[in-house]
Formats: structure tokens, sequence, C-alpha cells
């Protein structure tokens, strides 16, 4: 009976799994942002009042306004990496057309500065652009898969979802609390959510986890003892 052997490695960034991983850390980043800048905000405030209604009132206004940044930002930076994505594809497209014999000794140069011999690239490049020319090209010359460009409106709305949640900690937090406890509780909930996003950027980074939780759970309290503080320097000086 023959065993067959798999040659697939499970932690080996493939393509398909490359363009997940990046969705889901641009995911991780809005939960980030939304949990640092919604924190920010509503103990700022709860260091100028207490009054449970202008805090709610800040921490929507501060979620809404930041989900749709999040959301628009992205949208018009990942469109504008598609239309220049495209426009090379155009380019190399036209020029495969026109000079197929420089192209593909071109893709056999490429693969030669890997370290390929001249014959076994020259023949890897006729094989690889009969098979089809422009993935071939687009792949080793771009950088870029034809078929699998980066969707604006995807990168739009999981920003926009990602920055929501992860906003929603805080702001739930502190005005579902106590005024003498909503400061401390708020603080508690971030600290629990910078080490959650800090946990999992690291694992789909295969970076140091205790050093990526140190500087999100940093970055966060710096943020909220700044902000308390601007809000107790402003609610004792207008009072």
């Amino acid at each position: 009976m023959t065993e067959t052997v798999s040659t697939e490695h499970p932690h080996e960034p493939h393509a398909d799994l490359s363009g997940k991983l990046n969705w889901l850390r641009a995911g991780v980043l809005g939960a980030n942002d939304g949990i640092v800048s919604v924190a920010g905000i509503v103990v700022g405030v709860a260091g100028a009042t207490t009054d449970s209604t202008a805090i709610a009132t800040a921490g929507i206004a501060g979620l809404v306004a930041g989900a749709l940044s999040m959301a628009g930002g992205e949208y018009v930076s990942v469109s504008t990496q598609r239309d220049t994505e495209r426009a090379q594809l155009r380019l190399e497209k036209r020029e495969l057309k026109e000079m197929p014999e420089a192209e593909e000794r071109e893709l056999a140069e490429i693969y030669e500065a890997k370290g390929l011999s001249p014959e076994l690239a020259a023949q890897v490049a006729r094989e690889l652009t009969d098979k089809d020319a422009l993935q071939a090209h687009a792949e080793a010359e771009l950088g870029i898969d034809p078929d699998n460009l980066t969707s604006p409106w995807q990168a739009a709305w999981a920003s926009l979802v990602a920055f929501t949640v992860g906003a929603l900690l805080p702001l739930l937090s502190i005005v579902w609390t106590s005024t003498s406890a909503r400061v401390w509780a708020c603080a508690s909930a971030v600290v629990v959510g910078l080490t959650l996003t800090g946990f999992i950027s690291a694992k789909l980074g295969d970076a140091r986890v205790g050093r990526a939780i140190a500087r999100n759970v940093g970055v966060g309290a710096l943020t909220m003892l700044v902000t308390y503080y601007v809000g107790v320097l402003f609610g004792v000086s207008v009072g």
C-alpha cells in the first residue's frame, strides 16, 4: 500500500491564506483603533462631567465618526491601489501583445536572477507564458494576482464593523457602570480588549505575544490617562 505524502506545509502563507491574513489584520487594527479612540473620548468627557447623557453622546458621536472615517479611508486607499494595479495590468497586457519575445526574455531573466540556470529559467518562462502569460508576468514582475485584486468595499465594511465592535467595549462599559466606578470599569474593559487584539495581531504576524500586548495596553493606558486629566482640567476651568 502506497502512502501519500502531502507536500503542503500548514504554516506556509500560501497566496489565498495571505489574502485572508491581510483581511484579518485590517479587522484587528480597526477594532484596536475603535477601542483606543472611543475610550479616549468617553474617559476624557468623564473627567469633565458625571453626566451620563453627555458621556454617552460623546461616545456615540466618536463611534459613528470614527467608523465612517475608517471605512471611507479604507475605501479610498484600496480603490487607489486597485486602480494602480489595473493600470499596471493593462500596460503589461499591451506589452505582451506588442513584444511577446522581449517579455518572455524578461521573465526568464527574473527567474535567472532568483537562482535558476539560464536554460531552466528560459524553460520556466516559456512554459508559464504558454499557460497564462499575463498571470505569470503579473506575479513575477508586479507581485499582483490578476484574479485576486483587493476589494475596496470589502475593506471598507471590514474596517467599519471592526471599529464599531471595538468602540462598543469602552462605550458600554462606562455608560452601564455607576459614576464612582465607571472610569475603572472602562479602563478594565479596554485592557481586556487591547490584550485580545494584541494577542491576535501577534499570532497573525508570528510575532512575540508579550511585546504586542504590552505595546497595545501601554498605548491605550496612556491615551486614557492623558484624556482623563485633560477632561478634569477642562471641567475645572469651565466650572
